[in-house]
């Protein structure tokens, strides 16, 4: 199964408007670029059946973050890669949840571009 167009929908409508967004396919899902930089993706766990949302959110508040509801080290080779999480479907099913996720991506992505 790929990634989920509804969950990319929700995303795409908090993301319209805030910048240049542009949309890639990569990792087996759909990443989300704002104003050139990786900002947010979606992607489905096999080994789970669930959806799960990448967010970039730096370092900063990386480790404050780690404590949210769903939300997990970033994992793709045995070693987690600091400043992105995953965040799993009970962390972004609510639209504030994913309201709250969506806009500490956006904040990271601001500091990017300064």
């Amino acid at each position: 199964m790929a990634y989920s167009e509804y969950l990319a929908d929700r995303v795409r409508s908090r993301l319209k408007g805030k910048g240049d967004l542009e949309e890639k396919k990569m990792m087996g899902g759909l990443t989300f670029m704002m104003n050139g930089k990786m900002c947010l993706g979606i992607m489905f766990d096999k080994k789970r059946e669930e959806d799960k949302l990448m967010v970039r959110v730096g370092k900063l508040n990386y480790e404050e973050l780690l404590d949210k509801l769903g939300s997990k080290p970033m994992d793709f080779t045995g070693k987690p890669i600091r400043g992105f999480l995953f965040i799993g479907p009970d962390g972004f099913d609510t639209e504030d949840d994913l309201d709250f996720w969506t806009e500490k991506a956006l904040e990271f992505n601001r500091l990017l571009n300064q």
